[in-house]
């Protein structure tokens, strides 16, 4: 098998999403994520900063997508993704040294390693890492699984807040939201820009609550994969003037309730392993995890040499 790699476009998304969802009903969920975790990461976690070209490139053989990546998400990790007939391959391999190499050559000198994280059943990918000097560093991710045919609670909210989807006017109050529970740095327009007139993205998915002085208290996207009858969040957050106030678990059950009416079976959430809120909120509303993810690690001198 030839394969080519090139710079990803925006125009490539709806293929790759479709690609990503016949792979996991494929291989089951081991080696990929959620099918909207591509828009999350390509646009909200890359933001912009560069031409997004120039950090996702897609590899294809004559006819097909067959390898993903995404270099530089936080300014020194990278995903890289294959498909299911070239798991463990030298293919894989290759794609895994390029996404080292340019990684490496893109992110601050200071910093002095390149990172990457997998699912803890994936082998196949740790073997993969291990060729190209990576060690294990820590557990990164809890991945949580709920099943949607489990009851649902009415959301109850404080007096005078309400549930609603996202307006594409809301940026500017989106991106206020986000920077206060994130600790980021969004403007309205970068939002706007960025995230919401990006493909994948929908206002309809993006379920806030809204405080009685008009400000976005907390908000919830989830992302949908209709083959696999599975839904995602991400991401999830509370702005810090209205935490512990049931809002972050009021969005949550919302979009539940939305998901289970478009017939999903079961919906998923990611939350780094030592946010000990994060599990709380999950847990409380029927999630278990299923997985970890671990981090893994290489310095960025040996990039070129694996």
């Amino acid at each position: 098998m030839t394969l080519s790699m090139r710079p990803y476009s925006d125009a490539d998304l709806p293929v790759l999403q479709d690609t990503f969802a016949r792979w996991i009903a494929e291989a089951g969920r081991c080696g990929y994520d959620h099918v909207g975790e591509l828009p999350h990461r390509i646009y909200e976690n890359l933001r912009g900063r560069r031409p997004v070209g120039s950090l996702v490139h897609l590899w294809e053989d004559a006819s097909r997508i067959v390898g993903l990546a995404v270099n530089l998400r936080f300014g020194s990790a990278f995903d890289v993704f294959a498909a299911p007939c070239l798991r463990g391959s030298p293919a894989e391999l290759r794609m895994l040294r390029a996404a080292y190499e340019s990684t490496a050559a893109a992110m601050d000198p200071a910093e002095p390693y390149v990172l990457t994280d997998l699912f803890d059943c994936d082998t196949t990918r740790i073997g993969l890492l291990e060729q190209l000097g990576f060690e294990r560093f820590r557990t990164w991710d809890h991945v949580n699984d709920r099943d949607l045919g489990l009851p649902l609670p009415s959301p109850a909210l404080p007096e005078g807040f309400r549930v609603r989807s996202a307006r594409l006017e809301d940026a500017d109050r989106l991106a206020v939201t986000r920077n206060h529970s994130f600790e980021e740095d969004w403007t309205g327009e970068q939002y706007r820009s960025e995230v919401m007139d990006k493909p994948g993205y929908d206002p309809a998915r993006e379920i806030v609550a809204e405080a009685p002085d008009g400000r976005i208290a907390a908000f919830a996207v989830y992302w949908v994969d209709e083959l696999n009858g599975v839904g995602h969040f991400e991401p999830v957050g509370t702005h810090r003037d209205f935490q512990r106030r049931g809002l972050g678990r009021a969005v949550m059950l919302e979009a539940m309730r939305r998901m289970r009416d478009l017939g999903l079976s079961t919906v998923t959430v990611n939350h780094n392993a030592e946010n000990t809120a994060a599990h709380a909120l999950y847990a409380s509303l029927g999630f278990v995890r299923t997985h970890e993810t671990y981090g893994f690690r290489a310095p960025v001198g040996r990039a070129g040499r694996g």
